[in-house]
């Protein structure tokens, strides 16, 4: 319906009603332009008082339009927005749940505005790569000062009415109501209408003066700060520029600058990457053969299997959540160990601010252990995290089939290994599925979700829900060797040792790839993750595949006791208690060594090679994963990059990377790359999904 209309007394009450946080999409406007229409065409009606039905204002912009027709067509924000500003009669927001994005600028266009205790407030816009679009940037500095409204807008971050209405001098709520919101505010707008009718002008933010008494200063501090934090991504100093507009030009002119502001970062590449990662974060917990409807089993109690850093950190997911769990070990003293590395780290959160001693206490309480699998057998959902070796798990599956309950999710965190054989090894193949945390797995996002053939359709939309309430980001992998992330990272590591061999240094590798944005490059990477486990897994695969070509500096290495950060040397040199990585002659001594063993007359290899041969084998083989159905979708790929590897945010994953260099140009690149008689030519053949959309001249995502 968009918004509905109804009288109460003398007051027009508009409700916005658009499910779920009443977005501000087409049919929602023209409703509430009509109803504004009405109201003030009625004798009858004294003021207008819009509010959100359900819970929420407005969460802003309805998502479900964005970049359609439907998105700009008339009346668009700005058209309603100068309706309700230049309504005769008293416009009040009464401000439930969430006012957000557009919907706090709708409010901020109403003469009056009375909110619950405890509504998020917020303009979120940065997030996308943008500025508030629609007036934000030039009323809210009006009614809560220049530096409140620049902090607000350039986080992104929401703030509670009651603390905002706590400051002093604002001017954003004329009221805090903590009874009966739209009774109060009807009764508010019937004394304001009082007042109009006596003469008493209606107020308006746009009339309000904007001033800072040290602007100059203020403006540089503020480029200075935003220009440290935010060095990829230009909608920061953008917002500080629109911002300054406000204090330095009058109203209509400052709006000017907003849309002129706005405009520019609509067409940044850092915006469509960000605009790309919220979509895709969202498309990602959708299935396409898994109904919205389908039922989910109830998940009261966990049990995890294996009390090592994996386990830990698995169940401090679910103890966050409320989630009662216990603990499986086989060795008393490895289950000692499990609970105080959980305890250490809930305490250092208490010990920065964090977390509060209650809720450690809480959580601590929710955390049982057993040394007996009976104890685990009424657990709704057990997630083994144990050695990566299918021998062991084959033994874990096969006691958890024997003792859990009917029903029960058995879940297996293996980074590489076959679902289905694991699956194999039970009576019960349609309970089984892929939990593949990231280490650290209390911290890091992702969670690879790796759908066997016989995995049943309620166990993963239960699983899907479930990630969702222990806040990770859910992405659906299909059943291959190393899933979607591992297998892709197989051939990043496979082009990293090829540049070693072929002259580069692990620090020049490192530092091209984090100048492109990762959060670290492959080599510091390996080290922080242990060099060991991709040994472990190179033995296994290169028994398997024979034929493929790697570098063996990274097995010299392991040869030599490097497994990285854990034992203090890797790929770099580590001291006791620091986490800097130390480029280390003995590394770059034994790299030489291989070369010359090898025949290879070192070269120099530019910045721009080192980043392309790396993106560009993901791209590849992510390609490869999509034709063959393990990844559903092109956006998914890139959420498991953005969320559990380190892929800089401002490139919006490998897929839109490669999109926003045109597929063509990077077929033309890879072919220049299967030429290097030193790599490897069959590798660098495009995938034939790839070679494709780069002939048609189309795109990943």
């Amino acid at each position: 319906m968009g918004a509905h209309y109804e009288q109460r007394g003398a007051v027009a009450v508009i409700t916005l009603d658009n499910p779920p946080v009443n977005g501000l999409g087409y049919d929602t406007r023209v409703a509430l332009a009509a109803g504004l229409e009405r109201a003030a065409a009625d004798a009858g009606v004294q003021a207008v008082v819009l509010t959100g039905g359900g819970r929420a204002f407005s969460g802003g912009a309805d998502i479900r339009e964005f970049g359609s027709p439907k998105a700009i067509a008339e009346p668009n924000l700005h058209s309603v927005i100068r309706l309700v500003e230049g309504c005769a009669k008293p416009v009040v927001a009464a401000i439930n749940g969430v006012c957000m994005g557009g919907g706090l600028e709708l409010a901020l266009s109403c003469h009056y505005r009375v909110a619950a205790a405890g509504v998020d407030v917020a303009l979120p816009e940065v997030k996308l790569g943008l500025l508030p679009g629609a007036g934000g940037t030039q009323r809210l500095p009006r009614v809560l000062g220049v530096e409140t409204a620049l902090n607000m807008i350039v986080s992104g971050e929401p703030v509670k009415s009651d603390l905002l209405a706590a400051l002093p001098g604002q001017k954003l709520f004329d009221r805090i109501e903590a009874g009966a919101l739209l009774d109060a505010a009807c009764a508010f707008a019937l004394e304001r209408a009082a007042e109009a009718a006596a003469g008493k002008p209606l107020p308006r933010v746009r009339d309000l003066k904007c001033t800072h008494p040290n602007a100059d200063a203020y403006f540089g501090f503020a480029r200075n700060t935003v220009k440290a934090m935010a060095k990829n991504f230009p909608a920061p100093n953008r917002c500080v520029d629109a911002v300054e507009a406000a204090v330095r030009q009058p109203f209509d002119a400052g709006l000017a600058t907003e849309r002129e502001l706005f405009m520019q970062l609509m067409f940044t590449p850092e915006s469509k990457a960000l605009r790309h990662a919220f979509f895709g974060e969202r498309a990602a917990s959708k299935i396409p053969d898994v109904p919205e409807d389908t039922p989910r089993r109830s998940i009261a109690r966990v049990a995890v299997i294996g009390a090592g850093t994996m386990g830990g950190g698995i169940s401090m997911n679910f103890l966050n959540a409320g989630i009662p769990v216990t603990m499986l070990e086989m060795k008393q003293d490895a289950l000692d160990r499990g609970v105080a590395t959980i305890r250490k780290n809930y305490e250092a959160q208490v010990k920065k601010g964090k977390l509060k001693q209650d809720k450690l206490d809480a959580r601590m309480a929710l955390l049982s252990t057993t040394l007996n699998y009976a104890d685990v057998a009424d657990a709704d959902l057990v997630i083994e995290a144990v050695f990566e070796e299918m021998g062991v798990k084959e033994k874990v599956f096969k006691t958890l089939d024997e003792v859990m309950k009917p029903g029960a999710i058995l879940a297996s965190n293996t980074s590489t290994l076959d679902v289905n054989q694991i699956a194999s090894f039970t009576k019960r193949p349609q309970d089984v599925v892929g939990m593949h945390f990231f280490s650290p797995a209390n911290v890091m996002k992702l969670l690879e979700v790796v759908r066997g053939a016989a995995t049943a359709k309620d166990v993963l939309a239960t699983v899907m829900t479930l990630a969702k309430k222990i806040r990770k980001t859910a992405v659906v992998s299909g059943v291959c060797d190393g899933f979607i992330g591992n297998r892709m990272i197989e051939q990043y590591g496979r082009q990293g040792g090829f540049l070693l061999e072929e002259g580069c240094t692990p620090a020049q590798v490192d530092k091209a790839a984090e100048k492109f944005g990762f959060a670290m490059g492959p080599f510091r990477m390996g080290d922080l993750a242990g060099n060991d486990i991709g040994w472990a897994i190179r033995k296994r695969r290169y028994v398997e595949k024979p034929g493929m070509r790697y570098s063996k500096t990274a097995d010299l290495l392991c040869e030599m006791g490097r497994y990285g950060q854990k034992t203090g040397a890797g790929w770099y040199d580590y001291q006791a208690g620091k986490r800097d990585a130390i480029p280390s002659d003995v590394v770059v001594k034994m790299i030489e060594d291989h070369r010359k063993s090898l025949g290879i007359t070192p070269r120099k290899i530019s910045d721009d090679e080192i980043v392309h041969r790396l993106v560009y084998s993901l791209v590849n083989e992510a390609a490869r994963i999509l034709e063959e159905g393990i990844a559903s979708k092109a956006s998914d790929i890139d959420m498991v990059y953005l969320t559990g590897y380190g892929f800089p945010l401002h490139r919006g994953g490998p897929m839109c990377y490669a999109d926003s260099q045109g597929l063509y140009n990077v077929v033309k690149t890879m072919k220049k790359f299967a030429a290097n008689p030193l790599d490897d030519a069959a590798f660098w053949q495009p995938a034939p999904l790839l070679a494709r959309l780069a002939a048609e001249g189309r795109s990943f995502t």
